[in-house]
């Protein structure tokens, strides 16, 4: 009877971590949502440069260009590996003075 008690314990603490999982894959999905998100202003760390930038819209735009530029296809820069991050953010701290002028 001890150990049935156990199992029904183990079932119910389960039970209670899969919820959660279970109610997000039967949310619907807005692609309104997912574009909201992008347009949405974050804060990304460069630890390499030991600085902040906000990601936008513009720096959605730099970034992309910078894609095009290697031929590769868009990743969100969350997914790129962290010598590729690296290479981004050296790339964009040499190319922000460039910047600056054209958006004045």
């Amino acid at each position: 009877m001890h150990r049935g008690n156990k199992y029904l314990a183990a079932l119910f603490v389960s039970t209670a971590l899969m919820a959660p999982l279970g109610l997000q894959a039967l949310a619907p999905q807005d692609d309104r949502d997912h574009e909201r998100h992008e347009r949405e202003e974050r804060r990304v760390y460069d630890p390499y440069h030991k600085d902040y930038h906000n990601w936008d819209d513009r720096e959605n735009e730099v970034y992309r260009h910078w894609l095009e530029g290697r031929h590769r296809v868009y990743v969100d820069y969350e997914h790129l590996k962290h010598k590729e991050q690296r290479e981004y953010w050296n790339w964009r701290h040499e190319h922000e003075e460039h910047e600056h002028m054209e958006h004045q």
